[in-house]
């Protein structure tokens, strides 16, 4: 799936140095603000101890997991929205994506200059926040200009579009995203094809020096950041930008040894990216079998169909049914045909709601 979430903050606030860890794709990382011009893309597998587990079962040729593209956009500043510090380019950038990580800075390092020239995690979110909510004001301004020149003609939809923007921007101005007003049906059809960048839904990833991951959400700098996050609906992640770059580069072994010494079970960077899959409300299912073990994307509340239509458009076409299991039942057994001899394999049809964890093979006949 060609869902992508876009890495925004202020410069110098580890962005392109967790882009890195992220993706070993290189992204420039330097100690100056707009380091990154053009957005770097890279695409990153979503880590699932299930993906493993089935395949310690089947032993297949290939394991396949799923992937989530993000996207390392440049610093942005106050007055952005005017242009500032190549801000419209900037902006631009990030109507494309479907989510937004947003990394704040939550450690105090004199060697690394900041934009505002102190540490203040709820200031800078309200900056970047701002910028975006100025930018969709001038989006929903142009729109309702539109609107009201061609409403005058008696057009249902104008005269619509007229009552939500004008709603819309008056709440705007009192400095509210869209994300977080009650809109509509006809509001949504108004407003989804702007693109409007506060619609999009936000995981702040707070970036703490090493020392700063055992206080977690409690953290000096971490703690107001969650009660934002909280009153706004989002979720806060806890990270270290450095240390996740300096686990990217070690070996299976090394990393293992490295994580046992800080007291973790796992990178941060795990958590970053399964808590941005689900922002984008997705969930895997699974196929197994000898010649690969796949993790496949859909969007929650997926019907069966649909997704035997991501394997290949065939298996939409035609679907006739599919045979459902647990991923924990199909470890437990360690075979299809164990966890048919139990009863558990269920044969569901074309309502089917998939589940997070499903085991699928689907029967389809074109």
């Amino acid at each position: 799936m060609a869902l992508a979430v876009g890495i925004v903050g202020l410069p110098n606030v580890g962005k392109s140095t967790l882009f890195n860890a992220l993706s070993n794709a290189g992204a420039q990382s330097a100690n100056y603000p707009f380091c990154t011009i053009e957005p770097n893309v890279g695409m990153v597998a979503v880590p699932d101890p299930r993906l493993e587990a089935l395949a310690k079962v089947t032993n297949p040729q290939k394991i396949l997991p799923t992937t989530v593209e993000f996207v390392d956009i440049a610093g942005l500043v106050k007055g952005a929205s005017q242009g500032e510090g190549l801000g419209n380019q900037f902006l631009s950038h990030i109507r494309s994506v479907d989510a937004i990580v947003h990394v704040v800075r939550c450690f105090e390092d004199d060697n690394i200059v900041h934009v505002s020239g102190k540490v203040d995690p709820l200031g800078d979110v309200e900056v970047i926040n701002t910028e975006l909510i100025l930018r969709d004001m001038q989006s929903v301004e142009s729109r309702l200009q539109k609107a009201r020149k061609n409403s005058k003609s008696g057009d249902k939809v104008e005269k619509q579009a007229v009552v939500t923007c004008e709603r819309v921007l008056g709440e705007l101005e009192s400095g509210v995203s869209i994300r977080a007003m009650e809109l509509s049906e006809a509001d949504l059809e108004i407003l989804t094809p702007l693109a409007l960048l506060t619609s999009k839904p936000v995981l702040y990833a707070a970036n703490v020096a090493e020392d700063g991951l055992a206080d977690g959400l409690e953290g000096e700098y971490v703690k107001p950041l969650v009660a934002h996050a909280a009153a706004e609906g989002s979720e806060v992640v806890v990270i270290s930008a450095a240390i996740e770059a300096e686990i990217a580069g070690l070996s299976p072994e090394e990393r293992d040894e490295f994580l046992e010494g800080i007291g973790a079970d796992e990178p941060g960077l795990a958590r970053l990216i399964r808590k941005a899959y689900a922002l984008l409300h997705l969930i895997t299912y699974f196929t197994a079998g000898p010649k690969e073990v796949r993790a496949w994307t859909i969007t929650e509340g997926s019907l069966a169909p649909q997704a035997a239509g991501k394997i290949h458009s065939d298996f939409e076409r035609g679907f006739i049914r599919a045979e459902v299991m647990g991923w924990s039942e199909f470890v437990e057994h360690g075979s299809e045909a164990a966890v048919r001899a139990k009863g558990l394999l269920r044969v569901e049809g074309k309502e089917y709601v998939v589940h997070d964890g499903d085991v699928i093979h689907f029967r389809f006949n074109v």
